[in-house]
């Protein structure tokens, strides 16, 4: 081939930009790569899940009778008031903390002891123990799916505080004729990566078995702490300040009818960083075919099944810029109208999103060329929820001043249709 030389006259300065640009990303890359710090796992992990939750307008009494067997049916292990490890995940009333803690010098895991300050009614130590082992449970011959019967009923979703249903909305699955791509699509949703607590193979927790003591009504766990124990690096100590303190209760209160627009308002949750809330119901129509309805605070469709725990703070920041989560200066949301008037009952979920700590001894060297080698390393969340039936206070207000009517002999005590509610959305 011949080579025009007008040609390559013409070229030449293009070729050498493109040559010097080459050079210079290629130097580039290779500083990146010369700049990467080489950090290392901490020889021990603690993580400290802390958790307030509350029913507004009842009494903050986390063992009262049929709090056990509620608290099961939000997702919280085991019943009748004990603590248990996990219980910052469930829903009963009260003030709960989980700990988990890993040491690679003991892989299989350790005992341990934790020193806690005064605030906490806990001190001076708790006992942190591995977590027993789980003996898996049969579940029994479940047949074919493709010989169940097609359940009948629908769902219907709707989104966004406002007093009316936008346009839009709400959006239908019929359960007679969706398919499982139809359901996946449809119950799509943000949620989170569990980063906390864990009592998993290697772990040692709190509570256990040994330790089952809990946090008090006005328990605080700011203050010193201190961990020990066999393959535990010796000066693992830090502080929790106010600011990531256990959160108060949400003083949430409604005004309306599941007939009307129910109007939700609410305090400043100290430390809050944002809120987030849903409601669900579940009723029969008829010939048997159930009729649920859902409800979240988010602007965009998101039933919220996987935001009422704990997240990190570059998703809460990344979700309040979505609009999914309320910001920390909101005080008021209302359920539009009449969503919720054929319904049977409906339950409302509401959480406070906390701040997060992380803390690691030493601390990250400056100079990107030394290798961070953290001994330990301390993560601290914190959350707050609350949870009611909607449309209680006309059902109270209409009783006027007089007193409650006791329950017959013969009947157990319970929470005004909120097991109706939960038996209705939850199929049991």
């Amino acid at each position: 081939m011949k080579i025009d030389s007008h040609a390559t006259q013409r070229l030449g300065p293009l070729l050498l930009i493109i040559s010097s640009v080459t050079l210079l990303h290629g130097t580039a890359q290779a500083q990146a790569a010369g700049s990467t710090q080489v950090v290392k796992p901490p020889v021990a992990q603690l993580w400290v899940d802390a958790a307030t939750f509350t029913m507004p307008g009842m009494p903050e009494m986390p063992d009262m009778p049929g709090m056990g067997a509620l608290g099961g049916l939000f997702g919280r292990p085991g019943a009748g008031g004990g603590n248990t490890f996990g219980s910052t995940r469930g829903m009963s009333p009260g003030r709960w903390m989980d700990i988990a803690l890993f040491t690679q010098r003991k892989p299989a895991g350790t005992d341990g002891t934790q020193a806690v300050p005064q605030g906490t009614g806990l001190a001076p130590t708790l006992a942190l123990r591995p977590p027993e082992r789980q003996t898996g449970r049969s579940s029994g011959e479940t047949g074919d799916p493709t010989d169940m019967e097609r359940p009948k009923g629908r769902i219907s979703f709707y989104w966004g505080c406002g007093d009316t249903v936008r346009p839009g909305q709400p959006r239908v699955l019929d359960f007679s004729s969706a398919g499982a791509q139809e359901w996946g699509n449809f119950m799509q949703g943000r949620a989170v990566r569990d980063r906390g607590a864990q009592a998993r193979t290697g772990n040692t927790v709190w509570p256990n078995p040994k330790d089952q003591r809990r946090l008090g009504r006005d328990a605080s766990i700011a203050g010193e702490h201190a961990v020990s124990g066999d393959g535990v690096p010796e000066g693992l100590k830090f502080s929790i300040t106010q600011a990531n303190d256990l959160m108060p209760a949400i003083a949430l209160e409604q005004t309306g009818s599941p007939a009307d627009v129910l109007r939700l308002a609410w305090p400043s949750v100290n430390n809050a960083r944002a809120y987030f809330m849903n409601a669900m119901s579940g009723s029969e129509a008829a010939g048997g075919a159930s009729e649920m309805v859902f409800w979240s605070s988010a602007e965009l469709p998101d039933f919220g099944m996987g935001l009422m725990d704990y997240a990190s703070p570059a998703n809460i920041d990344q979700w309040l810029r979505e609009k999914v989560l309320l910001p920390a200066s909101a005080s008021k949301c209302a359920i539009p109208k009449g969503i919720f008037a054929k319904a049977d009952g409906a339950m409302l979920r509401m959480i406070a999103y906390g701040p997060e700590l992380n803390l690691a001894f030493p601390p990250r060297p400056a100079d990107v060329k030394v290798a961070w080698e953290p001994e330990w390393a301390v993560r601290v969340r914190t959350k707050s929820a609350a949870f009611m039936p909607l449309g209680l206070e006309q059902g109270m207000a209409s009783r006027g001043a007089q007193e409650p009517a006791a329950p017959a002999p013969s009947e157990k005590p319970r929470l005004p249709g909120a097991f109706d509610i939960l038996r209705g959305v939850l199929g049991r």
